[in-house]
């Protein structure tokens, strides 16, 4: 087996935090320094604005890591691991769940870099040799849909499949730190077979889990 999937969970998440890396020293204005800046503010996308629930008087904001998502993970390491990466300050809450909370400009640099990985990562799938049977990835600009090509025979007689699944599972994670609501996040993956151009499977993740 090429790619075990707790593996996959557990370096996807870890991944694309370290890959932050620490925030620049602007980005940990106080409230003083931040009403000196009046146009910083402004810069914010609508996407921000209307995406996540942000403090707008210390321009902080709060996202919330369902319990799903930390399961078999050494949450110690999490959180540390959140912390080397700009989190400011990350609440452990009673249903296991974790709340961070980061300065607006450390959330941006977090959005850009995950990003970055997730198309990396596509053209990763679509250029190795791990994953002979995989043509083409096509995603929709939110991950929350991707569409695999592949030669479906040597696709179901391979375990080509732990791409689809980490696809879905870096998809979801962008999802919830984009600040959607962590109930209603799901990734849709097609599988279309190259030579006939048909879709030939459908999977809704976290769904499939409970399936």
């Amino acid at each position: 087996m090429k790619k075990n999937v707790t593996w996959l969970f557990i370096v996807l998440f870890i991944a694309f935090l370290a890959a932050c890396g620490q925030p620049q020293a602007d980005e940990e204005l106080d409230a003083d320094e931040v009403a000196e800046a009046p146009g910083e503010e402004e810069e914010a996308t609508e996407e921000d604005e209307q995406s996540v629930e942000v403090d707008r008087g210390l321009l902080n904001v709060e996202i919330t890591i369902p319990p799903m998502m930390l399961e078999d993970q050494d949450i110690d390491q999490v959180i540390a691991d959140a912390k080397e990466a700009g989190v400011k300050e990350v609440t452990e809450n009673e249903d296991g769940s974790l709340t961070y909370k980061m300065s607006r400009s450390t959330h941006n640099e977090m959005m850009s870099e995950m990003r970055e990985g997730i198309e990396a990562n596509i053209e990763e799938i679509k250029q190795s040799d791990d994953y002979p049977s995989i043509a083409d990835v096509r995603s929709n600009q939110s991950y929350s849909e991707f569409t695999l090509v592949v030669d479906q025979e040597a696709f179901e007689n391979s375990f080509d499949g732990f791409a689809a699944l980490g696809l879905a599972m870096t998809g979801m994670y962008y999802q919830i730190f984009n600040g959607d609501d962590p109930d209603k996040i799901d990734v849709t993956i097609h599988l279309e077979n190259a030579e006939t151009g048909e879709v030939f499977n459908t999977t809704v993740y976290p769904d499939a889990f409970e399936e």
